[in-house]
């Protein structure tokens, strides 16, 4: 399998934030199994979807040959570890209802690859949406 550039995004609004992420950061390269190549601004934004706290947002780029569906379990793995409980939740219209989390880790792009499974979608579908995934991927994506 070929190594590929994969990004992950960030965000932490519950506890020490910043250290979250450096945890969730620290987690991510021991369980891909090497540093990261390269870690966007972290940037204080409202939360997105619900009334909570502020989060702490970045993005981070690693290679790896590690499949998209192994990197889902890890960064699952990852968030249990540092203490989210998934709550998935559904307005009436069908829309999820988001909560508060020490750590939230979402698979943004792997690659050129696009995948649509039940259990994951890359390029993942709410990021163009979402300013402080856009803003801090822009930072760290190689412009061609």
């Amino acid at each position: 399998m070929k190594a590929v550039d994969v990004y992950f995004s960030l965000g932490a609004n519950q506890g020490d934030r910043q250290a979250q992420i450096e945890e969730a950061l620290r987690r991510l390269d021991v369980a891909i199994g090497r540093p990261y190549e390269a870690l966007s601004s972290i940037i204080e934004t409202p939360a997105w979807g619900f009334d909570g706290p502020d989060f702490l947002n970045c993005v981070v780029r690693y290679r790896t040959a590690r499949r998209p569906e192994t990197l889902l379990r890890i960064c699952k793995r990852i968030e249990r570890a540092m203490g989210r409980r998934e709550r998935l939740e559904y307005a009436s219209d069908g829309r999820r209802i988001y909560h508060d989390r020490p750590i939230d880790i979402d698979i943004l792009l792997y690659g050129e690859e696009r995948i649509d499974t039940p259990e994951l979608q890359i390029p993942h579908p709410l990021m163009g949406e979402r300013a402080f995934v856009m803003g801090p991927l822009r930072e760290i994506y190689p412009q061609k």
